[in-house]
């Protein structure tokens, strides 16, 4: 069979871009391209099915075993795993398995720098760390593999002013406007097409080895405060906002039907990290290597321009 490259959650927000980058940077490989996702009927799984060298299949990513990655011969992979309260577990079994199978080189999608640590009080962190770690024992030598430590998404940020401008342009009302970040300290977002693009450039790479047991912090462009996201929404809109929330955290809130309470309250922790301004474009800034690579290059307010195309 054509050696492979995986991508685990290709239709989800880094995955999909992964994808086509791979579709475009392995036209002249040999290269067979396998994205996994929960449905085959989703648009995004259409879309994706039908470029060429790539394969769409449906299949939960925490049942694969070593049997599985070797009949399908992948060689290379993409991990972007959940932040589930179990994401150690399914993704250390992931792992293993993959090393079982010899795959030679993977790409995992971790979480922001300050996150990570084995004492953080968010919970995910502390599982990126415990992998990171793990992955660097010297029972893991027969796996290469980079970590990328993204900041924080502008979905997650700006999802909510994509809905207040959505729905103004189709009623002419508003809702408060609940932002996490505070009015007036910065943070930097980073879109995942640009998270993205510095996977595809790594797994495309002839020759990983000197990424090996990388840890790349990314950042985005620029940094904004929660002050320049309503500006945003008002250039959008051409009117005021009327009603803004700043530290809100309704949105993580609203995540109590898929988390424990205990875990709410440890994600809500993260939000100290964003207001108390460590989580900017200059404080620990783009890995160089992923400059050199493949830099961002989407501001803040591109990225909301991104997401308003993509909801229409």
């Amino acid at each position: 069979m054509t050696p492979t490259i995986l991508v685990v959650g290709a239709t989800g927000n880094t995955g999909k871009h992964v994808v086509h980058g791979l579709s475009t940077l392995l036209e002249s490989n040999q290269h067979r391209i396998l994205g996994l996702t929960r449905s085959l009927d989703s648009p995004t799984c259409k879309e994706l099915a039908s470029i060429p060298q790539v394969e769409m299949l449906e299949k939960d990513w925490t049942q694969i075993d070593a049997a599985w990655l070797k009949d399908q011969n992948v060689v290379r992979a993409f991990v972007a795993p959940h932040n589930l309260p179990h994401q150690f577990y399914d993704e250390t079994d992931l792992l293993v398995a993959m090393l079982n199978a010899n795959v030679k080189y993977v790409v995992k999608l971790s979480t922001m720098l300050e996150f990570i640590g084995p004492t953080n009080p968010v919970f995910y962190g502390r599982a990126h760390w415990a992998i990171e770690n793990l992955l660097s024992q010297p029972e893991f030598k027969g796996l290469q593999w980079t970590s990328l430590r993204p900041n924080i998404f502008t979905n997650a940020y700006l999802g909510p002013v994509v809905e207040l401008i959505k729905k103004f342009r189709e009623t002419g009302q508003q809702d408060r406007l609940d932002l996490i970040p505070a009015a007036d300290v910065p943070v930097s977002l980073i879109d995942p097409a640009d998270i993205g693009r510095a996977a595809t450039a790594l797994l495309a790479l002839e020759d990983p080895t000197p990424h090996n047991k990388a840890m790349y912090v990314m950042r985005g462009v620029d940094d904004v405060t929660g002050r320049d996201i309503v500006a945003m929404a008002e250039e959008e809109i051409g009117t005021k906002v009327s009603k803004v929330e700043f530290k809100s955290t309704a949105m993580i809130d609203a995540l109590g039907g898929t988390y424990p309470e205990k875990a709410i309250r440890s994600i809500k922790a993260a939000c100290d990290f964003v207001w108390a301004g460590q989580c900017t474009s200059y404080g620990t800034p783009t890995a160089k290597e992923i400059l050199s690579l493949a830099p961002p290059k989407f501001t803040a307010r591109e990225g909301l321009k991104r997401l308003l195309e993509s909801a229409e």
